[in-house]
């Protein structure tokens, strides 16, 4: 069993880095030429700064990226929950109910149109200057794409499959819960993907309008004082908030959905 275990983890360290090894060597490469270019053509730090400059001023202000990634994590977070919390039995109303969906599917269309941006100053005035602004500016990005996924993953269920469950005897619960969840849940997870980046988004567009703290203040302040540096490294903690959520609900998918992960990996294993 322990032997199993073991080539079981062994298998997976080579999946993963046959998986992510090209995007590292291509991220090395990246960061190797804007090195040497910023060198060769001598751009001045305030327009580019080097990935070396950018390391320095990141170990610099390691404790107040940290902190105040922290603030932002946190925004993130609860307007991440919030957009799942909506967001999914939204889209369970849309797809049970005709009627729903003719009244809150062209509003929810509409609100997308809205820049966040310019309703941001509403928010701090209908919600103060605390946290709940940046919350939900960030659940208004990240939610929509959770309500439309969820919709249309619960209608790719094949009718004839509904037909068959009931002809066995399956209610309206078991059908829900046996056929149409587990064929939903693909495109929910990758809605729930999408959604974590776009919280990012929102909670820094939050910060930009109100805040005076958290990494979106940071890009402001520096921008404010033509620290470009100290933007790039902001930036790079943002980039990875960004990563660590995606990832979070990427291992979670494959925890729920540990069919779906054989069947890419016998895809991708035919495709070499």
């Amino acid at each position: 069993m322990n032997e199993k275990s073991k080539k079981n983890r062994e298998n997976k360290l080579v999946t993963w880095i046959r998986n992510y090894s090209y995007s590292i060597i291509a991220m090395i490469v990246v960061i190797v030429l804007w090195e040497l270019a910023v060198k060769v053509f001598d751009v001045k730090e305030y327009i580019l700064p080097a990935p070396s400059q950018v390391l320095r001023k990141l170990t610099g202000n390691l404790s107040l990226l940290f902190r105040y990634s922290l603030v932002t994590g946190w925004e993130i977070l609860l307007g991440y929950l919030l957009s799942i919390i909506v967001g999914i039995p939204m889209g369970l109303m849309i797809f049970y109910s005709r009627f729903l969906e003719r009244v809150i599917y062209p509003f929810l269309v509409a609100s997308q149109t809205i820049p966040k941006i310019a309703i941001a100053p509403l928010l701090i005035i209908w919600f103060g200057w605390g946290i709940w602004p940046k919350i939900i500016v960030s659940f208004l990005i990240a939610f929509f794409p959770i309500v439309v996924d969820t919709v249309v993953g619960l209608k790719n269920t094949e009718p004839e499959m509904i037909y068959l469950v009931r002809s066995m005897g399956a209610d309206r619960s078991q059908i829900f819960f046996k056929i149409s969840l587990p064929n939903a849940l693909p495109n929910i997870f990758g809605a729930l993907k999408v959604a974590s980046t776009l919280a990012v988004v929102g909670a820094v567009v939050g910060e930009f309008v109100a805040s005076d703290e958290g990494l979106g203040y940071l890009l402001v302040v520096s921008h404010g004082y033509m620290d470009t540096t100290l933007m790039f490294a902001g930036i790079l903690f943002l980039s990875l908030l960004g990563i660590i959520f995606f990832f979070i609900i990427e291992i979670i998918e494959r925890l729920a959905l540990p069919w779906k992960t054989e069947k890419e990996s016998v895809l991708h294993s035919a495709t070499m």
